[in-house]
């Protein structure tokens, strides 16, 4: 949690964080500020001290909602930066910054950096900046592993209303998706119709999909899955915008919409089949409930993410599919990994994959999915269960928006 951060710092020997970028879509700087409309900012935070955040004028008024401390740019005086920098816009910049660690007291040690930024830019000034400042050594770190990344691995309870509001708003979305599939006219050859008598297509539902995502006030920053036939064989294919809507093939409708300025965010998959499903999909979409629901049955606290990976790959291995237990790098059968975490970031730690450490636990207050799948691109199908959950603070595992699994959507106006 946000609370562990000067704990963390402390674990990593960082004597100071910085963190560029905007406080939107931002995760590092969202998680410090909350959000707002504040472009091209900067936040210093020692050890054990509050954030300075630094930021233009024109957006002190939605930096003040932070509740930090606020250091206006203007404070330096930017045109004799400039000169003083012979023009050099990115030396400009690490003198400005130069006097902002001084002003935060930052004079040594390291400071871990961290922020999604235009890399070039942050790239040039923290070599400017590290000449100006030798005593201090700025620290890069893995994303997945970085302070930021294990503080964000448990929530409070806050930051889970929150996902547990976008749960519903996904979930409405999806019933609203499905509720228009299934009322379409179906012509001879088995392809669905709009309302003017044309065909159906994959883009049209994705049109579709982003409007009613926008009336609920959220956003899809990370895009969705929405693909029918070959393409939900593979599983990070969005959907061909030109694929018709027919009856009978299978459907991976992935969506992970977050709340407006990138906020927190939902994940979720359910596999549908039209109007019918071969006796093939039939089998393979049950093989993937059959794990689903062997895993809901088998979480338990405090055990590593990865071991359920595991049990994953060793089922789908006894029905005869490839997994990445013993098949490196497979693409067909089961191919990626169990789950992972959700929060600011649609994939965050805990992460699930066998390569992941005994570290990464089932805790209280972990957020995750749990997306068993099978995936056959040259057979035309694709399958995936998914649900974002919730350890609570009893140790109990929590789904936190329920919808229906059913495979084979009954078509209001056609019968086979």
């Amino acid at each position: 949690m946000k609370s562990d951060l000067d704990a963390l710092m402390h674990s990593r020997d960082l004597d100071a964080i910085v963190v560029f970028g905007n406080a939107e879509h931002n995760p590092p700087m969202y998680y410090l500020t909350g959000g707002g409309h504040v472009s091209h900012a900067t936040i210093i935070k020692r050890r054990g001290e509050q954030a300075v955040y630094f930021h233009n004028d024109m957006e002190r008024d939605e930096a003040a909602k932070s509740g930090l401390k606020l250091i206006p740019y203007s404070t330096y005086d930017y045109e004799a930066l400039l000169k003083k920098a012979d023009g050099d816009l990115l030396l400009a910049g690490a003198l400005r910054s130069q006097m902002m660690f001084a002003e935060v007291g930052v004079t040594r040690g390291r400071a871990g950096v961290y922020g999604n930024y235009d890399l070039s830019a942050v790239f040039g000034q923290l070599n400017h900046l590290q000449k100006l400042l030798p005593e201090i050594e700025f620290v890069g770190e893995p994303r997945e592993d970085s302070i930021f990344m294990r503080a964000m691995e448990t929530k409070d309870e806050d930051e889970v209303a929150r996902i547990r509001k976008m749960g519903r708003v996904t979930v409405s979305v999806v019933d609203r998706v499905r509720e228009y599939l299934t009322s379409c006219d179906v012509r001879n050859d088995e392809v669905l119709l709009k309302e003017d008598g044309t065909p159906l297509s994959v883009g049209d539902v994705h049109s579709r999909i982003r409007l009613w995502v926008s009336e609920h006030g959220a956003e899809l920053p990370s895009g969705f899955i929405f693909a029918i036939g070959r393409d939900a064989g593979v599983p990070h294919s969005a959907g061909n915008p030109a694929d018709l809507m027919k009856l009978g093939q299978t459907i991976v409708f992935d969506i992970y919409p977050a709340e407006a300025g990138g906020g927190y965010y939902y994940d979720f998959t359910r596999t549908w089949s039209l109007g019918y499903a071969t006796p093939q999909a039939q089998e393979l979409y049950e093989q993937v409930r059959d794990i689903y629901d062997k895993l809901m049955d088998n979480f338990d606290l405090n055990t590593p993410f990865k071991h359920y990976h595991k049990m994953t790959c060793e089922y789908f291995e006894s029905k005869g599919h490839q997994t990445p237990l013993n098949t490196k790098a497979p693409v067909e059968g089961y191919v990626h990994s169990l789950g992972h975490g959700v929060g600011l970031n649609i994939h965050e730690r805990p992460f699930s994959s066998l390569t992941s450490g005994d570290d990464q636990r089932l805790v209280p207050g972990a957020v995750i999915t749990s997306e068993p799948g099978l995936y056959y691109p040259e057979r035309g199908m694709g399958f995936r269960i998914e649900d974002t959950l919730w350890i609570n603070p009893a140790g109990t595992l929590e789904k936190l928006a329920d919808y229906p699994y059913d495979f084979v959507l009954p078509m209001k106006k056609w019968k086979k």
